[in-house]
Order: C-alpha cells, then structure tokens, then sequence
C-alpha cells in the first residue's frame, strides 16, 4: 500500500497496472462537484476499484460517484477492520472482472457456465458450492439414498434435480412430491395409486408417483412432515423395495432411486419422539446441505445477473444490468429467505426500474432499510460515555419509529420513565445536557429513591455552600402511574435531629413513638 498526492506520478502508477484498489480521499475544502467527477471518470477508466473516503460535508459527492461506478465509499475517520473489509472486497471484485474479461477473451466458457451445464441449474463457484458439486458427483451414479437439508430457498430440489441428470438416470422421469403441500388423508394414495373403488370417492385406478418414477428418481420432498403411521409404510417400502396400491394386493417393485430433503432437524425430531429412528438410518445413508445464502455472498453476481436475463425477458422489459452500488446492497444483505429471497428482490427491481441499468433506489425498501442501519452502526471514534449516550439516543429514537410515534408504548417497550424518554431525545439538540440524565426508578417498597442512590443523613446534613448541582430525579405517583420530573438540592431536605438535641424533645418524641405503637 502507497499514498501518491502526485496526479501525474498517480496516473502512471495506475496505467502500468501495479495498483487493484484506490482510495480516494475527497477534500471537504473543495466544492467543485466537477472536479470530483472528471478524476474519478479519469481513474475508473483504468480498471480499478475505486473505494471512496468521505466526511458529512462530501458524503452527497461520494454517493454521486458510487452511481457513477465506484465500488463503495466509507466515512472518515474510517474504522480499521470496516475498511480491511471494503478493501478485501475490493480486491476480490477486481480479480474475478478480469479472470472473467480473460476467459471470454480466450473464446470459452467460465467455469460457472460449465458447473451449470453439469448441475442441473446450480449457479456459483464458491467453496460452499463447490462442495456440494463434489458431493453430487460422488452420489449421481450409485443407486444410494441421499437426504438433503438446508433452508427454505437454498435449492435443495435443483440440487435433487443435479443429481438425476448427473447420474445415469438422466433420460428417466424426475418426479417431485411435496409432502407438506398433500393432505393426510391422501398422502398414501398420491405415493403408491390406488384401485377402483378402495375407498368412498375413487371412480377410476390412479397410478401414484412412485409408479410414474419408473426407473428414474423420485424426490420426496419435506419428509419431515408426514405422521409416524405413513412414516412404518414408507419405511416397509424402502425395505422391501415394492409397493402396492390401495385396495390391491399386487406388488409393484420400485425400480427408481428415491431422494429425501427437509428443511427440519431431524435429528431433533427424533429425540423428540415425533421422526422415526428407523427410518432416519434408512433415509440419512448420504447427507448434503444446501448452504444459505449468507455464507457464500461471492455467489450473489452470478445469480443476480442469471435472474436479470431470466425476468427481463419473461417480463419483456429491457434491464442489461445491475449498478455496483445495488449489487453492495445485495450483497451486504443477510438474505434470510435465502436464493428465493434474491429472486424476489430482482423480480421487484426489473419491475420497479426506470432504465435500463437496475439503481439502488429500485431494490426493495428492506434492502436498504437494512444498509441504513449497518452504516448507522458503524463505531466512531468519541469517549465512552459520548458513545454510550448516542447508543441510548439511538435506541430511543428507533423505539418511538417503532411505535408510530407513541412516546408512552415506546417508553414501555424500553422499559424507562416517559420524563426520561423526552431527555434522551432533548439530548440531541443539547448534547450537554445528555451527560447528567440518569434514570431513577421508584423502588419496588413504595420509596422515591432506590436503595443505592438514597441521600444518607451524612449528606442531608451538609452545608448548601458545598453542595454540587442540583440533583435531577423522577417520581412515579399512585395510583394514576403519572410521571413528573423535578429538581432539587439536598438543601431543601429539614436537618435531621441530631444527637445533642434538646433532651426534653428526645423524650417527647419517644412517647409519641410510644403511642403510635
């Protein structure tokens, strides 16, 4: 890493290809909104990654040129590792744009194109993904049973589809069964068919799916969901390697190989009492996960830009691309709904665009709700209590959005005192004032004051000359729960007697002490 002010030396540095990421330091002196552009325009021309350095006062230039193409941007003084991380990205970015500028110079396909063709629809090249291409490699041509787990949208039938044409099975039905979206009642007669009239309502034979598999594959998807009672038949099944409709006693032999997926644990479920332990072993001879999307976001291009040809022409709407600054926000999103999130997102996007290049602005709001708040998160450099108060000012401005508003519901949702609500938010227009609020809470015997903040006599009866600022504190009142907020000294407190007070008083309070008890 080097720091050239020189313009022209810098232009030479970059035209001889010693440099992947630049870091742009944007003067805040400077005003010339122009100027900025005309040097970026003159440095990404060169190939490389461009990461920004921003202050509040050239934040609106810094996104001006993350739309123009920069990689992203980050605010001074930047965090260490937030910066390690853009510039690893970076970096990261600009070797797989050339790796794929050479491969297409050279007139063959990537190697993603290649692992699509022999995936059956798998898209990425990550590590995650490439295990699970090994995987299916292994498995396509054995007659084994596979379970496959993952999240719901990670593609655990695209990766059961891999396999069928992976293996020598490939011109042979693929026949999916999902046991979640089939009835209790019906789920037997949709796996094995049924006869004429074997139960109330059958006007005709069905051949079920097991049958219409004949020699290909069969994936019985969501096997977590079907009863114990299905679960002994399917077992018999896989044992015996037959089958026979409802109300026939002929036996049919299942000729196809059977795959298993399930976004459950069940290992869990059996423990539980609720998945057969037999039928585990049975099902549970070769395992793949699926991984979610957030563990392979290098992934996240490669499916976007799939997704972008597949809808834009579905769609018959014209989108040739993705800005780099919503493909940061693709991949800085945690993905919780996994692939078929993504596809969603780009579904809305193509749908939502005004040109032909899809903007950040067309992504859906979550997207960038969620960036709002990573970028809102990131530490600055202040003293802890400085820190602590803007994380309590945070914290009380986000409760009262969540709560439309409602100071009181936001006050409860906290669990703080409404009085000590309205502070923390004063405190952002008055941020000295911020350092002396403290919340005090009534205690649970009735008392103003908690145990640890009660003024003890020693206190009371000091002079007012050497008495600090005045103490702020909050009262509850009941029954009615309303809050007030005074201030007062221990000043205003009566002294308290002392031990050489009159002896005629000490003895007249002593009989009144008397009386009461």
């Amino acid at each position: 890493m080097r720091s050239e002010p020189d313009w022209e030396r810098l232009k030479q540095t970059l035209c001889a290809g010693q440099t992947d990421v630049l870091l742009l330091d944007l003067d805040s002196e400077s005003s010339d909104a122009d100027q900025h552009v005309k040097v970026f325009e003159e440095i990404n021309a060169v190939g490389v990654a461009v990461v920004i350095l921003t202050d509040d006062g050239t934040r609106p230039a810094a996104l001006d040129l993350v739309t123009r193409g920069a990689h992203s941007y980050c605010r001074k003084p930047p965090a260490l590792r937030e910066l390690k991380a853009i510039i690893r990205r970076a970096g990261e970015h600009v070797a797989m744009k050339r790796e794929l500028e050479e491969r297409r110079g050279n007139g063959f396909p990537s190697s993603e194109g290649v692992e699509l063709l022999r995936c059956g629809g798998l898209i990425g090249s990550s590590a995650e993904m490439r295990t699970v291409y090994d995987l299916i490699h292994r498995v396509a041509s054995l007659n084994a049973s596979v379970l496959i787990t993952g999240e719901s949208g990670t593609g655990k039938e695209l990766i059961a589809r891999a396999i069928h044409t992976s293996g020598d099975r490939w011109k042979a039905p693929f026949i999916a069964v999902s046991c979640g979206a089939i009835p209790e009642t019906l789920i037997e007669s949709e796996l094995f068919g049924h006869e004429k009239g074997a139960f109330t309502g059958t006007n005709g034979t069905r051949i079920g799916y097991f049958e219409q598999a004949e020699n290909g594959t069969i994936l019985i998807d969501e096997i977590g969901e079907l009863s114990l009672q299905t679960q002994v038949k399917l077992l018999r099944v896989l044992q015996q390697r037959e089958f026979s409709r409802l109300g026939s006693g002929r036996a049919i032999p299942l000729n196809a190989r059977v795959i298993f997926a399930t976004h459950r644990n069940l290992s869990r479920m059996v423990a539980e009492g609720t998945f057969r332990l037999d039928l585990f072993y049975r099902i549970n001879v070769m395992s793949i996960e699926a991984p979610p999307l957030w563990r392979h976001p290098d992934d996240i291009p490669a499916l976007a830009e799939f997704f972008v040809r597949q809808y834009s022409e579905i769609f018959q709407k014209r989108i040739t691309g993705i800005t780099p600054a919503a493909l940061a926000l693709l991949q800085g999103y945690e993905w919780p709904g996994n692939v078929r999130e993504l596809e969603n997102a780009i579904q809305s996007a193509i749908v939502c665009a005004d040109t032909e290049v899809i903007q950040s602005s067309d992504l859906p709001e979550r997207l960038q709700e969620a960036n709002l708040v990573d970028d809102a998160d990131v530490p600055q450099i202040g003293s802890f209590e400085q820190l602590l108060r803007d994380f309590k000012v945070k914290l009380a401005t986000k409760a009262i959005q969540d709560c439309n508003g409602n100071k009181t519901l936001a006050a409860r949702s906290l669990d703080i005192s409404r009085a000590y609500l309205h502070r923390l938010i004063r405190s952002r227009e008055e941020p000295e004032m911020a350092d002396s609020v403290e919340e005090t809470r009534p205690s649970a015997a009735g008392s103003s004051w908690p145990c640890e903040n009660r003024p003890t006599k020693l206190a009371q009866n000091k002079s007012s000359d050497a008495l600090p600022k005045p103490v702020r504190a909050t009262f509850v009142r009941e029954p009615s729960r309303e809050e007030f907020t005074i201030a007062r000294s221990w000043a205003e407190e009566p002294p308290m007697p002392s031990s050489d007070a009159d002896p005629g008083a000490r003895m007249l309070n002593a009989r009144k002490r008397g009386a009461a008890g």
